[in-house]
Protein backbone atom coordinates (compact mmCIF):
# COMPACT_ATOMS: atom_id res chain seq x y z
CA UNK A 1 0.00 0.00 0.00
CA UNK A 2 1.18 3.50 -0.82
CA UNK A 3 1.14 5.88 2.13
CA UNK A 4 0.70 8.99 0.00
CA UNK A 5 -2.84 10.41 -0.39
CA UNK A 6 -4.52 9.24 -3.58
CA UNK A 7 -5.56 12.84 -4.25
CA UNK A 8 -1.96 14.07 -4.23
CA UNK A 9 -0.56 11.35 -6.46
CA UNK A 10 -3.33 11.73 -9.04
CA UNK A 11 -3.43 15.54 -9.09
CA UNK A 12 -0.43 16.04 -11.33
CA UNK A 13 2.85 17.73 -10.46
CA UNK A 14 2.90 20.46 -7.83
CA UNK A 15 5.68 22.99 -8.55
CA UNK A 16 8.26 23.68 -5.85
CA UNK A 17 7.48 27.05 -4.31
CA UNK A 18 10.34 27.09 -1.81
CA UNK A 19 13.59 29.03 -1.64
CA UNK A 20 12.36 32.31 -3.13
CA UNK A 21 13.45 35.68 -1.66
CA UNK A 22 11.10 36.73 1.10
CA UNK A 23 9.25 40.04 0.88
CA UNK A 24 10.04 42.02 4.02
CA UNK A 25 6.90 44.18 4.06
CA UNK A 26 3.37 43.35 2.93
CA UNK A 27 -0.29 44.05 3.70
CA UNK A 28 -1.26 40.54 4.81
CA UNK A 29 0.64 37.44 5.87
CA UNK A 30 -1.37 34.22 5.67
CA UNK A 31 0.08 31.32 7.68
CA UNK A 32 -0.81 27.90 6.26
CA UNK A 33 -1.41 26.98 2.61
CA UNK A 34 -4.39 24.69 2.93
CA UNK A 35 -7.83 25.66 1.69
CA UNK A 36 -8.41 28.28 4.41
CA UNK A 37 -5.12 29.98 3.61
CA UNK A 38 -5.42 29.72 -0.16
CA UNK A 39 -8.96 31.07 -0.13
CA UNK A 40 -8.29 33.95 2.25
CA UNK A 41 -5.15 34.86 0.27
CA UNK A 42 -6.96 34.70 -3.07
CA UNK A 43 -9.96 36.76 -1.98
CA UNK A 44 -7.78 39.34 -0.20
CA UNK A 45 -5.55 39.70 -3.26
CA UNK A 46 -8.63 40.17 -5.42
CA UNK A 47 -9.42 43.18 -3.22
CA UNK A 48 -6.01 44.67 -4.00
CA UNK A 49 -4.03 43.57 -0.94
CA UNK A 50 -0.39 42.55 -1.17
CA UNK A 51 -0.44 39.01 0.23
CA UNK A 52 2.38 36.73 1.36
CA UNK A 53 1.48 33.12 2.14
CA UNK A 54 3.90 30.95 4.13
CA UNK A 55 3.63 27.19 4.50
CA UNK A 56 5.84 24.95 6.63
CA UNK A 57 5.56 22.04 4.21
CA UNK A 58 3.86 22.01 0.79
CA UNK A 59 0.60 23.34 -0.60
CA UNK A 60 -2.27 21.25 0.76
CA UNK A 61 -0.02 18.94 2.78
CA UNK A 62 -2.33 19.07 5.81
CA UNK A 63 -6.00 18.15 5.87
CA UNK A 64 -6.82 19.90 2.60
CA UNK A 65 -5.59 17.01 0.45
CA UNK A 66 -6.00 14.27 3.09
CA UNK A 67 -9.80 14.13 3.24
CA UNK A 68 -12.58 12.24 1.50
CA UNK A 69 -13.23 14.79 -1.24
CA UNK A 70 -16.72 15.53 0.09
CA UNK A 71 -18.36 18.97 0.22
CA UNK A 72 -21.39 18.20 2.39
CA UNK A 73 -24.16 20.41 3.68
CA UNK A 74 -25.01 20.37 7.36
CA UNK A 75 -23.05 20.87 10.56
CA UNK A 76 -21.99 18.34 13.17
CA UNK A 77 -24.55 19.21 15.85
CA UNK A 78 -28.27 18.48 15.80
CA UNK A 79 -30.86 21.00 14.67
CA UNK A 80 -32.59 21.18 18.07
CA UNK A 81 -29.24 21.52 19.84
CA UNK A 82 -28.24 24.39 17.55
CA UNK A 83 -31.53 26.21 18.16
CA UNK A 84 -31.24 25.80 21.94
CA UNK A 85 -27.69 27.06 21.87
CA UNK A 86 -27.95 30.01 19.47
CA UNK A 87 -31.63 30.75 18.97
CA UNK A 88 -33.50 30.05 15.74
CA UNK A 89 -32.29 32.97 13.62
CA UNK A 90 -28.60 32.54 14.45
CA UNK A 91 -28.80 28.76 14.12
CA UNK A 92 -30.39 29.22 10.69
CA UNK A 93 -27.64 31.64 9.67
CA UNK A 94 -24.90 29.22 10.73
CA UNK A 95 -26.61 26.27 9.06
CA UNK A 96 -27.14 28.19 5.83
CA UNK A 97 -23.44 29.05 5.74
CA UNK A 98 -22.67 25.35 5.20
CA UNK A 99 -24.83 25.37 2.07
CA UNK A 100 -23.31 28.66 0.93
CA UNK A 101 -19.92 27.04 1.41
CA UNK A 102 -20.62 24.37 -1.21
CA UNK A 103 -21.76 27.17 -3.53
CA UNK A 104 -18.46 28.96 -2.86
CA UNK A 105 -16.48 25.91 -3.92
CA UNK A 106 -18.56 25.55 -7.09
CA UNK A 107 -18.18 29.25 -7.91
CA UNK A 108 -14.40 29.13 -7.55
CA UNK A 109 -14.20 25.99 -9.68
CA UNK A 110 -16.06 27.81 -12.44
CA UNK A 111 -14.39 31.22 -12.08
CA UNK A 112 -10.87 29.82 -12.03
CA UNK A 113 -11.55 26.95 -14.47
CA UNK A 114 -10.30 24.34 -12.00
CA UNK A 115 -10.54 20.82 -13.44
CA UNK A 116 -11.41 18.91 -10.25
CA UNK A 117 -14.47 16.88 -11.32
CA UNK A 118 -16.88 18.81 -9.10
CA UNK A 119 -20.31 17.12 -9.14
CA UNK A 120 -23.45 17.55 -7.03
CA UNK A 121 -23.93 13.82 -6.43
CA UNK A 122 -25.71 14.11 -3.06
CA UNK A 123 -24.87 12.93 0.46
CA UNK A 124 -26.59 9.83 1.85
CA UNK A 125 -26.57 9.57 5.63
CA UNK A 126 -27.22 5.91 6.42
CA UNK A 127 -28.65 4.57 9.69
CA UNK A 128 -26.43 2.01 11.41
CA UNK A 129 -29.20 0.96 13.83
CA UNK A 130 -33.02 0.92 13.56
CA UNK A 131 -33.20 3.63 16.23
CA UNK A 132 -30.88 5.78 14.14
CA UNK A 133 -33.41 5.70 11.30
CA UNK A 134 -36.02 7.18 13.64
CA UNK A 135 -33.48 9.93 14.25
CA UNK A 136 -33.20 10.46 10.49
CA UNK A 137 -36.97 10.96 10.33
CA UNK A 138 -36.78 13.63 13.03
CA UNK A 139 -33.82 15.25 11.29
CA UNK A 140 -35.75 15.46 8.01
CA UNK A 141 -38.71 17.15 9.77
CA UNK A 142 -36.49 19.63 11.59
CA UNK A 143 -34.46 20.57 8.51
CA UNK A 144 -37.62 21.32 6.55
CA UNK A 145 -39.45 23.07 9.41
CA UNK A 146 -36.69 25.29 10.77
CA UNK A 147 -34.22 25.69 7.92
CA UNK A 148 -36.35 25.17 4.81
CA UNK A 149 -33.98 22.45 3.60
CA UNK A 150 -35.67 19.57 1.78
CA UNK A 151 -34.22 16.05 1.93
CA UNK A 152 -35.43 12.59 0.92
CA UNK A 153 -36.00 9.77 3.40
CA UNK A 154 -35.16 6.30 2.09
CA UNK A 155 -36.45 3.22 3.90
CA UNK A 156 -34.49 0.00 4.29
CA UNK A 157 -36.51 -1.79 1.60
CA UNK A 158 -35.52 0.91 -0.92
CA UNK A 159 -31.93 1.35 0.19
CA UNK A 160 -30.51 -1.21 -2.24
CA UNK A 161 -31.08 1.32 -5.03
CA UNK A 162 -28.47 3.50 -3.31
CA UNK A 163 -25.96 1.13 -1.72
CA UNK A 164 -25.01 -2.49 -2.39
CA UNK A 165 -25.07 -3.54 1.26
CA UNK A 166 -27.53 -4.86 3.82
CA UNK A 167 -25.64 -3.27 6.74
CA UNK A 168 -27.94 -0.26 7.13
CA UNK A 169 -31.55 0.46 8.13
CA UNK A 170 -32.44 3.36 5.87
CA UNK A 171 -31.01 6.75 5.06
CA UNK A 172 -31.51 10.46 4.48
CA UNK A 173 -30.47 11.92 1.14
CA UNK A 174 -29.32 15.53 0.77
CA UNK A 175 -29.16 16.16 -2.98
CA UNK A 176 -27.01 19.31 -2.88
CA UNK A 177 -23.75 17.91 -1.48
CA UNK A 178 -20.87 17.55 -3.91
CA UNK A 179 -17.90 15.36 -4.73
CA UNK A 180 -14.62 16.70 -6.06
CA UNK A 181 -10.98 15.78 -6.59
CA UNK A 182 -9.48 17.77 -3.73
CA UNK A 183 -5.89 17.40 -4.91
CA UNK A 184 -6.74 19.11 -8.18
CA UNK A 185 -8.85 21.70 -6.36
CA UNK A 186 -5.95 22.61 -4.05
CA UNK A 187 -3.55 22.81 -6.97
CA UNK A 188 -6.00 25.00 -8.89
CA UNK A 189 -6.50 27.32 -5.93
CA UNK A 190 -2.73 27.79 -5.57
CA UNK A 191 -2.44 28.62 -9.27
CA UNK A 192 -5.33 31.09 -8.94
CA UNK A 193 -3.54 32.76 -6.01
CA UNK A 194 -0.37 33.23 -8.02
CA UNK A 195 -2.29 34.63 -11.00
CA UNK A 196 -3.76 37.20 -8.60
CA UNK A 197 -0.34 38.20 -7.26
CA UNK A 198 -0.06 36.18 -4.03
CA UNK A 199 3.52 35.26 -3.07
CA UNK A 200 3.64 31.64 -1.89
CA UNK A 201 6.60 30.39 0.14
CA UNK A 202 6.68 26.66 0.87
CA UNK A 203 8.95 24.94 3.40
CA UNK A 204 9.10 28.14 5.43
CA UNK A 205 7.32 27.68 8.75
CA UNK A 206 6.04 30.63 10.73
CA UNK A 207 7.51 30.33 14.22
CA UNK A 208 6.00 33.38 15.91
CA UNK A 209 3.95 36.56 15.54
CA UNK A 210 4.62 39.79 17.46
CA UNK A 211 2.44 42.89 17.61
CA UNK A 212 4.57 46.02 17.39
CA UNK A 213 4.02 49.26 19.27
CA UNK A 214 2.82 50.82 16.03
CA UNK A 215 0.05 48.22 15.76
CA UNK A 216 1.59 46.28 12.88
CA UNK A 217 2.91 42.72 13.05
CA UNK A 218 6.24 40.99 12.71
CA UNK A 219 5.94 37.41 11.53
CA UNK A 220 9.06 35.37 12.23
CA UNK A 221 9.65 32.54 9.78
CA UNK A 222 12.46 30.06 9.28
CA UNK A 223 13.74 32.21 6.40
CA UNK A 224 13.33 35.65 7.90
CA UNK A 225 10.94 38.24 9.30
CA UNK A 226 7.97 39.72 7.42
CA UNK A 227 6.28 42.94 8.53
CA UNK A 228 2.57 43.17 7.81
CA UNK A 229 -0.54 45.15 8.61
CA UNK A 230 -2.59 41.98 9.18
CA UNK A 231 -1.96 38.30 9.91
CA UNK A 232 -4.31 35.41 9.15
CA UNK A 233 -3.75 32.06 10.89
CA UNK A 234 -4.98 29.27 8.61
CA UNK A 235 -3.48 26.18 10.22
CA UNK A 236 -6.58 24.56 11.83
CA UNK A 237 -5.68 21.05 13.09
CA UNK A 238 -2.02 21.61 12.19
CA UNK A 239 -1.53 24.57 14.55
CA UNK A 240 1.69 23.95 16.45
CA UNK A 241 2.97 24.92 19.91
CA UNK A 242 4.25 28.28 18.63
CA UNK A 243 0.63 29.47 18.68
CA UNK A 244 -0.73 28.25 22.03
CA UNK A 245 -3.87 30.43 22.17
CA UNK A 246 -5.32 28.64 19.14
CA UNK A 247 -3.83 25.24 19.93
CA UNK A 248 -5.59 25.11 23.32
CA UNK A 249 -8.98 25.73 21.73
CA UNK A 250 -9.37 22.68 19.55
CA UNK A 251 -8.81 18.96 19.77
CA UNK A 252 -7.18 17.24 16.82
CA UNK A 253 -8.44 13.76 15.97
CA UNK A 254 -6.83 11.31 13.60
CA UNK A 255 -8.82 10.24 10.58
CA UNK A 256 -7.65 7.52 8.21
CA UNK A 257 -8.51 6.54 4.65
CA UNK A 258 -7.94 3.61 2.33
CA UNK A 259 -8.48 3.58 -1.43
CA UNK A 260 -8.88 0.34 -3.36
CA UNK A 261 -7.60 -0.66 -6.74
CA UNK A 262 -9.94 0.28 -9.63
CA UNK A 263 -13.11 -1.79 -9.27
CA UNK A 264 -14.40 -1.63 -12.81
CA UNK A 265 -17.72 -0.12 -13.81
CA UNK A 266 -19.91 -3.11 -12.89
CA UNK A 267 -18.62 -3.61 -9.34
CA UNK A 268 -18.47 0.14 -8.68
CA UNK A 269 -22.13 0.54 -9.64
CA UNK A 270 -23.03 -2.50 -7.55
CA UNK A 271 -21.73 -0.96 -4.33
CA UNK A 272 -22.76 2.69 -4.88
CA UNK A 273 -25.08 2.78 -7.90
CA UNK A 274 -25.61 6.55 -8.00
CA UNK A 275 -22.11 7.59 -6.86
CA UNK A 276 -23.41 9.17 -3.63
CA UNK A 277 -21.24 10.39 -0.79
CA UNK A 278 -22.10 8.08 2.11
CA UNK A 279 -21.67 8.69 5.85
CA UNK A 280 -22.98 6.35 8.54
CA UNK A 281 -24.65 7.37 11.80
CA UNK A 282 -22.20 5.90 14.30
CA UNK A 283 -20.32 8.06 16.78
CA UNK A 284 -17.10 6.57 15.37
CA UNK A 285 -18.37 6.86 11.83
CA UNK A 286 -17.36 5.63 8.40
CA UNK A 287 -17.52 7.72 5.24
CA UNK A 288 -17.04 6.41 1.73
CA UNK A 289 -17.43 7.26 -1.95
CA UNK A 290 -16.28 6.28 -5.42
CA UNK A 291 -13.31 8.12 -6.87
CA UNK A 292 -13.42 9.43 -10.46
CA UNK A 293 -11.64 6.27 -11.67
CA UNK A 294 -14.05 3.89 -9.86
CA UNK A 295 -12.04 3.02 -6.77
CA UNK A 296 -13.70 2.92 -3.37
CA UNK A 297 -12.43 5.50 -0.89
CA UNK A 298 -13.28 4.34 2.64
CA UNK A 299 -12.43 6.38 5.73
CA UNK A 300 -13.02 6.64 9.45
CA UNK A 301 -11.55 6.97 12.92
CA UNK A 302 -9.90 3.55 12.72
CA UNK A 303 -7.60 4.25 15.67
CA UNK A 304 -7.57 7.07 18.20
CA UNK A 305 -3.92 7.76 17.53
CA UNK A 306 -1.87 10.31 15.58
CA UNK A 307 -1.04 9.68 11.95
CA UNK A 308 2.39 8.28 11.11
CA UNK A 309 3.46 5.52 8.68
CA UNK A 310 3.09 2.73 11.25
CA UNK A 311 -0.24 4.01 12.56
CA UNK A 312 -1.55 4.55 9.04
CA UNK A 313 -0.82 0.95 8.01
CA UNK A 314 -2.43 -0.44 11.17
CA UNK A 315 -5.44 1.78 10.54
CA UNK A 316 -5.57 0.55 6.96
CA UNK A 317 -5.92 -3.02 8.17
CA UNK A 318 -8.78 -2.01 10.49
CA UNK A 319 -10.53 -0.09 7.72
CA UNK A 320 -10.17 -2.95 5.24
CA UNK A 321 -11.82 -5.33 7.70
CA UNK A 322 -14.64 -2.86 8.36
CA UNK A 323 -15.08 -2.17 4.64
CA UNK A 324 -15.52 -5.88 3.97
CA UNK A 325 -18.13 -6.17 6.73
CA UNK A 326 -20.18 -3.58 4.86
CA UNK A 327 -19.29 -4.80 1.36
CA UNK A 328 -18.44 -8.54 1.44
CA UNK A 329 -18.10 -8.42 -2.34
CA UNK A 330 -14.83 -6.49 -1.86
CA UNK A 331 -13.11 -9.18 0.22
CA UNK A 332 -10.61 -9.99 -2.53
CA UNK A 333 -10.08 -6.40 -3.61
CA UNK A 334 -6.61 -4.93 -3.14
CA UNK A 335 -6.02 -1.71 -1.23
CA UNK A 336 -3.54 0.52 -3.05
CA UNK A 337 -3.50 3.65 -0.84
CA UNK A 338 -3.64 4.32 2.88
CA UNK A 339 -3.02 7.58 4.73
CA UNK A 340 -4.03 9.55 7.77
CA UNK A 341 -4.42 13.13 8.85
CA UNK A 342 -5.78 15.37 11.57
CA UNK A 343 -9.26 16.85 11.95
CA UNK A 344 -9.78 19.89 14.19
CA UNK A 345 -12.75 20.08 16.57
CA UNK A 346 -13.64 22.95 18.87
CA UNK A 347 -15.29 21.84 22.11
CA UNK A 348 -18.71 22.97 20.83
CA UNK A 349 -18.13 21.31 17.40
CA UNK A 350 -18.78 24.32 15.19
CA UNK A 351 -16.48 26.48 13.10
CA UNK A 352 -14.90 29.47 14.84
CA UNK A 353 -13.36 32.52 13.21
CA UNK A 354 -12.34 35.93 14.46
CA UNK A 355 -9.34 37.54 16.14
CA UNK A 356 -7.06 36.44 18.96
CA UNK A 357 -6.37 38.68 21.93
CA UNK A 358 -3.38 40.07 19.98
CA UNK A 359 -5.43 40.91 16.90
CA UNK A 360 -4.39 37.96 14.71
CA UNK A 361 -7.21 36.68 12.51
CA UNK A 362 -8.04 32.95 12.39
CA UNK A 363 -10.54 30.34 11.25
CA UNK A 364 -10.55 26.79 12.64
CA UNK A 365 -12.54 23.82 13.90
CA UNK A 366 -14.14 22.50 10.70
CA UNK A 367 -14.95 19.16 12.37
CA UNK A 368 -14.84 17.09 9.19
CA UNK A 369 -16.45 19.71 6.92
CA UNK A 370 -13.24 21.41 5.90
CA UNK A 371 -13.39 21.07 2.11
CA UNK A 372 -16.25 23.51 1.78
CA UNK A 373 -16.08 25.40 5.08
CA UNK A 374 -12.35 26.14 4.93
CA UNK A 375 -12.80 27.46 1.40
CA UNK A 376 -15.85 29.51 2.36
CA UNK A 377 -14.43 30.87 5.59
CA UNK A 378 -11.32 31.99 3.71
CA UNK A 379 -13.59 34.15 1.61
CA UNK A 380 -15.51 35.31 4.69
CA UNK A 381 -12.32 36.27 6.53
CA UNK A 382 -11.11 38.28 3.54
CA UNK A 383 -14.29 40.34 3.96
CA UNK A 384 -13.82 40.55 7.73
CA UNK A 385 -10.24 41.78 7.32
CA UNK A 386 -11.54 44.34 4.82
CA UNK A 387 -13.73 45.86 7.52
CA UNK A 388 -16.93 43.82 7.30
CA UNK A 389 -17.14 41.62 10.44
CA UNK A 390 -20.90 41.29 10.06
CA UNK A 391 -20.54 38.83 7.17
CA UNK A 392 -19.20 36.08 9.43
CA UNK A 393 -21.88 33.59 10.52
CA UNK A 394 -19.89 32.90 13.71
CA UNK A 395 -19.05 36.50 14.64
CA UNK A 396 -18.66 37.01 18.40
CA UNK A 397 -18.61 33.23 19.04
CA UNK A 398 -15.09 32.75 20.39
CA UNK A 399 -13.83 29.15 20.63
CA UNK A 400 -14.08 27.97 24.24
CA UNK A 401 -10.93 26.99 26.10
CA UNK A 402 -10.91 23.24 26.69
CA UNK A 403 -10.46 22.39 30.40
CA UNK A 404 -7.26 20.57 31.45
CA UNK A 405 -5.95 20.77 27.89
CA UNK A 406 -2.70 22.29 26.67
CA UNK A 407 -2.80 21.05 23.07
CA UNK A 408 -1.88 17.41 23.74
CA UNK A 409 -5.00 15.23 23.60
CA UNK A 410 -4.03 12.71 26.30
CA UNK A 411 -7.69 11.74 26.74
CA UNK A 412 -8.38 10.51 23.19
CA UNK A 413 -7.92 6.76 23.85
CA UNK A 414 -10.47 6.98 26.69
CA UNK A 415 -12.89 9.02 24.55
CA UNK A 416 -12.47 6.55 21.69
CA UNK A 417 -13.29 3.59 23.92
CA UNK A 418 -16.35 5.42 25.25
CA UNK A 419 -17.77 6.26 21.81
CA UNK A 420 -17.09 2.78 20.43
CA UNK A 421 -19.01 1.37 23.38
CA UNK A 422 -21.92 3.68 22.59
CA UNK A 423 -21.94 2.41 19.01
CA UNK A 424 -22.21 -1.17 20.23
CA UNK A 425 -25.13 -0.60 22.60
CA UNK A 426 -27.24 2.09 20.89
Amino acid sequence: MKTIPYWVETAGMFPDRSGKPLTEDTDLVVIGAGLTGLSSALHSARKGARVTLVEKSQIGSGASARNGGMANLGFTIGVSQAIRRYGLERAREIYNSYGEAVDTVERLVNEESIDCQFRRVGRLGVASRPAHFEGKKAQQRDLAKYFGHETTLIGRSELRSEIGSDAYHGGLLDPLSAALHVGRFVRGMAEACERTGVEIHERNAAIGVRRTAAGRFEVSTERGVIRAGQVMMATDAYTDKNFPWLRRRQVCLGSFIIVTEPLGEELARDIIPKARLIVDSNQVCHYFRLTPDNRLLFGGRARFAPSDPTSDKKSGQVLFREMCEIFPQLARTKVEYVWGGSVGFAMDRIVHAGQTEDGVYYSLGYAGHGVQMATHMGQVMAEVMDGHPEVSPVRDLAPPRIPLYNGTAWFLPFAGAYYKTLDRIR
